[in-house]
């Protein structure tokens, strides 16, 4: 049985088995490749999570070394193997609402509270030696370079694949892939082999904001994370922004780029406009791959859309 087919009964079941007395066991939303539920147990509010990845759930375990402040990272109690051969983990409940989902009458808001998050993943910086791929959760890469450009391949090993012909073969998304990834080769010796700690994945229901939006309240699912560009993250909240209009009008990007830690790197700022332009065309031309994986059109019309519009529109001008 595979996660997205677990029942009321079945998650009840296993966590009986497992700890005893159950209460107010409820689904949660969010997440592509996991189920989640919360529940109670005695006076404490917990998540368990099933997927197909013991390592993504060991990357989570991890990044709880990282945790402050601003970077809020639920505590995992327990990962393990279930009966069926997949995976779970137990952690401690976080509240509050998608960082997505951000109205845009609080965009002046927010913009602070996303700066410091992802500020404070600028400041967990490593030894430039050290690997891209910091936990067990995704493949190795050579260098943040290769990491770039591994993405723009239909590789076999990964879970995400067969996409490259069918893509090839469309009349009008051939050309623009074509071109996406001509835009990329040229400009990736731009990117710089940074090892800042780079999330990768933002958005789509992995970080929890205050009601208010003035508090980061946890960030989750770190299976996508890697150390390299801190640009990267920004690229990623401003590729997506015109489907979150809140995340749109807090311009994540240059109140990232005007912060005092950002600017007191020397290095932080070189080629910053070449290195964004280059990261939002990647992770443009990688969902191409994904929409034609799960088979969702109207998604792969909107990527395509919006990746012909920042290729077309080239560097953006920055504020800094």
């Amino acid at each position: 049985m595979t996660p997205d087919q677990l029942t009321y009964d079945d998650v009840a079941d296993f966590l009986v088995d497992r700890i005893g007395e159950v209460r107010d066991l409820e689904p949660l939303t969010g997440g592509a490749w996991s189920s989640a539920w919360a529940y109670r147990c005695g006076d404490e509010e917990l998540v368990v999570r099933f997927g197909n990845e013991r390592t993504w759930y060991e990357a989570d375990r991890t990044a709880m070394g990282f945790a402050g402040t601003d970077l809020p990272v639920p505590e995992v109690r327990e990962v393990g193997s279930t009966p069926s051969g997949g995976a779970y983990a137990i952690s401690v409940r976080h509240h509050g609402e998608f960082l997505e989902d951000t109205p845009v009458e609080r965009g002046a808001t927010v913009g602070p509270t996303l700066t410091r998050l992802l500020v404070a993943l600028f400041r967990i910086r490593a030894d430039a030696q050290a690997p891209v791929m910091w936990h067990q959760g995704g493949p190795p890469a050579a260098s943040w370079r290769d990491f770039l450009l591994a993405g723009l391949r239909d590789d076999p090993g990964k879970i995400v694949h067969g996409w490259g012909a069918m893509l090839a073969a469309d009349p009008k998304l051939g050309p623009l892939g074509a071109a996406a990834t001509a835009r990329v080769t040229e400009l990736v010796d731009a990117c710089p082999e940074r090892r800042d700690l780079v999330h990768g994945d933002l958005l789509h229901g992995n970080v929890l904001v205050s009601p208010d939006s003035r508090q980061v309240e946890a960030v989750l699912s770190w299976k996508c994370s890697v150390r390299g560009d801190f640009l990267y993250d920004a690229a990623w909240c401003t590729f997506w922004s015109p489907w979150h209009p809140g995340i749109a009008a807090a311009d994540p990007l240059t109140r990232l780029l005007q912060d005092a830690a950002i600017r007191a790197d020397p290095a932080a700022l070189v080629d910053a406009a070449e290195r964004h332009h280059c990261y939002e065309l990647q992770i443009g031309y990688s969902h191409l791959g994904w929409n034609i994986w799960t088979d969702n059109r109207q998604a792969l019309k909107e990527t395509a859309d919006r990746l012909a519009e920042v290729l077309e529109r080239g560097p953006v001008r920055l504020q800094m």
